[in-house]
């Protein structure tokens, strides 16, 4: 890549676009097969600041505010269970076991930096150029990238990937929730404990951020407006806040907050209303986390200057089977694209078989079919395929066999831990072969347990 010149008080490449160019967005490791591929590549990422002024490094949600901190949090979680348990292995371990959350933070924060690190490395080393700058579109083959301190840079390129995922949502309209509340973009980087605190949603990230905190011994309430892990298995869903529950989770059901407080010694109130009776009732907290969803990056995109169309209802960028936006030569993956899993794995994969598309004469799509997943909640919850009810929507429920089973896995016996929520099925066509529609087990592993099932499954 040449040395850029100034145009305008902008910075412009000296020379023409290359056509072999493609301009990635974010993050940064979908598109390095172009790179290998021969082709030029750049990336571009920036970090907006969150609400409370939590910032990270280079590599996305997962690396830095999603699946890797969450998962070593959780990890920490079942540690001091597996401590509980070392008892009755003969292990003489005097209880209660405190927790350090400082320096577990300052632990997992160090990972996650030297993961910035190593996406740097990997950059350098395939010869991708990095831009730390806001991108927005200025046509449809150049882009506008600002630096912190206001500098600009103009990129372009004949083919540019848009993969800026979302940010968790701010219930606005409640008094104090901007100014006092936080969200996953800053619980993983909390320099001291959260202390006792209420988790506002009912999604995989409100459970998963909930069944943590409890699991390390802190008071803590989810409050729900309607049903737990909308879009899952509903059985299963009730069998992992039934865990959670009888596990020290505490769950005010079809209540909705109405105003948060801040006290002088700094502790929240916050003021809440039963949906069904309309009664009103509050409570004290020293931190509040909002995970009542995620709003996709591309307000600031300025799209429509690209002649890039999105869906009116969520905002997020419209995709065709080969990750094409209305514009054929710009391309959306990941969170910000329609109908797409929220999965970091799909989403590299993605961009691995776009960049053999475009470059390597690969004739090969992404499947979305059968994506296995897992939940992080204290006992785990893993699936692929459909649902039960998607099931039966789709096929009729005359048309469908579920086969299940409660189980006790082997490393409860000896710890007498409570087994009652260990559960798997499989929902099926009834008509022979009985094909397998969809795989759930709740349990510990359920991660790799999924895998393998998954694998049989496709």
């Amino acid at each position: 890549m040449p040395a850029p010149s100034q145009v305008g008080g902008a910075t412009r490449e000296a020379r023409p676009p290359d056509p072999r160019r493609p301009l990635l967005c974010s993050p940064t490791r979908p598109l390095l097969p172009a790179a290998q591929l021969g082709r030029h590549v750049a990336v571009v990422d920036y970090v907006e600041p969150s609400p409370r002024g939590t910032r990270w490094g280079l590599g996305g949600t997962c690396v830095n505010v999603g699946c890797i901190p969450k998962k070593l949090m959780h990890q920490a979680a079942l540690l001091g269970g597996l401590i509980r348990d070392a008892g009755h292995y003969g292990w003489e371990v005097a209880q209660p076991v405190p927790h350090d959350w400082k320096k577990m933070a300052e632990a997992v924060q160090n990972h996650v930096k030297s993961l910035n690190w190593g996406h740097r490395v990997q950059l350098q080393d395939r010869k991708v150029k990095y831009f730390n700058i806001k991108a927005s579109f200025v046509d449809e083959h150049t882009v506008r990238g600002v630096t912190k301190a206001g500098k600009e840079t103009l990129l372009s390129a004949d083919h540019i990937v848009v993969a800026t995922g979302g940010r968790p949502k701010y219930p606005t309209h409640i008094e104090g929730a901007l100014e006092h509340g936080i969200t996953s973009d800053d619980i993983f980087w909390l320099k001291e404990s959260p202390g006792k605190t209420l988790v506002v949603g009912a999604s995989y990230v409100a459970l998963e951020c909930a069944g943590f905190l409890a699991g390390l011994g802190l008071d803590t309430t989810v409050m729900i407006r309607s049903i737990p892990l909308r879009g899952f298995d509903q059985q299963m869903a009730s069998l992992v806040t039934e865990h959670m529950e009888t596990h020290g989770t505490r769950f005010l059901r079809g209540c909705t907050p109405s105003r948060l407080q801040k006290l002088p010694d700094g502790r929240l109130r916050v003021t809440w209303a039963e949906l069904a009776s309309g009664q009103q009732d509050a409570s004290t907290f020293d931190t509040v986390l909002w995970a009542i969803g995620r709003v996709p990056e591309t307000r600031s995109l300025n799209l429509e200057r690209a002649g890039v169309a999105v869906s009116p209802d969520s905002r997020k960028i419209l995709v065709d089977a080969r990750e094409a936006t209305s514009m054929p030569h710009i391309y959306a993956i990941g969170d910000v694209a329609e109908g797409r899993p929220e999965l970091t794995p799909t989403a590299i994969m993605a961009g691995k078989l776009l960049a053999q598309r475009l470059f390597g004469g690969s004739p090969d799509l992404m499947d979305y079919d059968n994506v296995p997943t897992t939940v992080f909640t204290p006992l785990e919850y893993g699936c692929v395929g459909l649902s039960e009810e998607e099931a039966v929507a789709r096929h009729g429920e005359e048309h469908i066999e579920v086969f299940h089973a409660y189980y006790k896995p082997l490393e409860f016996t000896v710890a007498e831990r409570d087994a009652a929520q260990c559960y798997i099925k499989m929902v099926c066509l009834r008509e022979p072969p009985q094909p397998v529609l969809g795989l759930h087990f709740l349990g510990p592993s359920a991660g790799e347990v999924t895998q393998g099932f998954a694998l049989g499954i496709k």
